[in-house]
């Protein structure tokens, strides 16, 4: 593959990355509203949810009302998940690192990586402790794996890249003619 066409993959790899993180940022900021919105949805006449998952539907609705009276009562707790949202959007812009220069940022794919790595043993220790469901846990350990099946992707292709970049361009040979005086 071209060294052109590699640069090119990788960027849209990167892209794909840099979006979710936002997005999943963004999501962080209207909690309250998000899960009003989920719940109706769940609820809703077309939804399997409350007869096949009731426990889905417990969780949601215990989690709205946690959310509810925390807005109301203590608003100040929720400006964790602010700081959340903004930890995203602050990730995301250090991947154009790497979209720019991949090589010489690869290091922030790896600390990505890492990153997602790190949710899996925080959600095994934390979600206990905050008593989180562990099928919910489960879910929040997704995260780390979907975000590092991409990285893993990217990391090769930057490593590949490297290899391109650092190959000797061939230089032809120099043709020489046979001497015509002698």
């Amino acid at each position: 593959m071209s060294e052109r066409a590699l640069l090119r993959r990788i960027r849209v790899w990167l892209v794909l990355f840099i979006v979710c993180l936002v997005l999943s940022g963004l999501t962080a900021f209207p909690l309250v509203h998000e899960l009003h919105w989920v719940e109706d949805l769940l609820r809703s006449s077309a939804s399997p949810v409350p007869e096949h998952f009731p426990a889905l539907m417990e969780w949601i609705s215990r989690v709205r009302t946690g959310l509810d009276e925390a807005d109301a009562n203590y608003p100040f707790v929720l400006y964790g998940t602010d700081w959340l949202a903004f930890a995203h959007l602050v990730i995301a812009v250090a991947f154009y690192g790497p979209y720019r220069d991949p090589v010489r940022n690869i290091w922030v794919i790896e600390f990505g990586m890492i990153a997602c790595a790190g949710i899996i043993p925080l959600a095994l220790i934390c979600g206990p402790i905050r008593d989180i469901p562990f099928w919910w846990t489960v879910i929040d350990m997704s995260f780390g794996v979907f975000g590092i099946l991409p990285l893993l992707v990217v990391r090769r292709m930057i490593k590949g890249l490297e290899a391109v970049q650092k190959a000797p361009v061939p230089v032809p040979a120099r043709l020489t003619l046979p001497d015509s005086t002698g």
